[in-house]
Formats: C-alpha cells, sequence, structure tokens
C-alpha cells in the first residue's frame, strides 16, 4: 500500500511537472519558494560580483608590466579564465532552482559588491595586492552564500560553493606568494 502511494504521488508529480503554463518556467525543484528566492537573490550578487572579478583580472592581465611580467601576465590569465568557468554555473544554478538570473552589465553593476579600478598608474604589486584582497572577500561571499544554501537545505548549490571557495582561497595563496617576490 505504501508503494502504491508513493508511486501515485511520483507520478502527480510528474504530471504537475510536465503542465507549463504560459510564460511561466516550471522547475523541477523541491525547494520552498521562499528558499529559492534567497538563494537566487545571494547567486545574483556573488555572480555580480564574479563578472567584476574577472573584468578586473582580465584588465590587470592587459596591462602590468615589471620584471615579472610574464609569470605575472600567464597568472593572471589563467586566474581570469578560472573566476570566469564560475559565472555560467552561478546562472545556471540560479535558473536551475527556478530564479532568474542578471540580464546586463548595468545589472551587474547595480548587484556588485567588489570595486572596479580604472586607475592607469597602478604597478604590478598593486595590481596583484587588490586582486588578492578581491579574492580574500569574494571567498567571505561565497561563505555568505553557502550559510543561504544551508539555511534552505540546498546542498547541491552548497557543494559548488565549496568547491569555488578552495579555487579562491587558491588563487588568493597564489596573489599572496607572488606579492612576497615583488
Amino acid at each position: 500500500m505504501m508503494l502504491d502511494l508513493r508511486g501515485r504521488q511520483l507520478m502527480k508529480t510528474a504530471t504537475q511537472l510536465s503542465e507549463k503554463p504560459k510564460g511561466n518556467l516550471i522547475v523541477p525543484t523541491d525547494l520552498e519558494r521562499e528558499g529559492v528566492a534567497e538563494i537566487s537573490e545571494s547567486l545574483n550578487l556573488l555572480l555580480a560580483d564574479v563578472f567584476a572579478l574577472y573584468l578586473k583580472t582580465k584588465s590587470f592581465h592587459w596591462h602590468i608590466s615589471g620584471p615579472h611580467f610574464r609569470d605575472y601576465h600567464l597568472l593572471l590569465d589563467e586566474q581570469a579564465a578560472q573566476v570566469f568557468a564560475m559565472s555560467d554555473d552561478i546562472a545556471e544554478r540560479t535558473r536551475k532552482i527556478g530564479g532568474s538570473t542578471l540580464r546586463s552589465i548595468s545589472d551587474i553593476s547595480r548587484h556588485q559588491r567588489l570595486r572596479d579600478n580604472d586607475d592607469t598608474s597602478l604597478g604590478a604589486p598593486d595590481m596583484l595586492a587588490e586582486l588578492c584582497s578581491d579574492n580574500r572577500q569574494l571567498t567571505g561571499f561565497l561563505r555568505l552564500t553557502h550559510e543561504v544554501c544551508d539555511r534552505n537545505d540546498d546542498v547541491a548549490t552548497a557543494s559548488l560553493l565549496e568547491n569555488w571557495i578552495d579555487e579562491t582561497e587558491r588563487r588568493t595563496w597564489f596573489l599572496s606568494a607572488a606579492l612576497d617576490e615583488s
């Protein structure tokens, strides 16, 4: 009897998921609606910060100079690629749980917490120090988002965040070590 009831529940859920009202996306998640809203908001802040960090890392990659140019140029290119790779996963995870994500550069600028830097006179040590600080801040933002996911039982997003925390701590470590050589 229990199996029959469970089977009917699964069939009902599958039927509900296949019914798509016009204009609305039905998402196969068991997360609470309020949880999806809170997680999506946190992920959008994170996505804006990731884009800001990506662009700053690429900018410094393009403009860095000095005695360690080649090493720094390659390091920043590698780090920028790693940061950019996070962006698609963050946006897709937001959509997967039924949230909406950022849509434009102006949307990014309204949500980002990391500061831009348009200073044309920065030397390599200042660039590395700023990226080190930004990555450290990003680690904190990742941890805050993890807390939101924990509160809302979103283990899949929390798992992704744990990997990104590790990657971000590694970038911070490399930048910090490079600063010791400057």
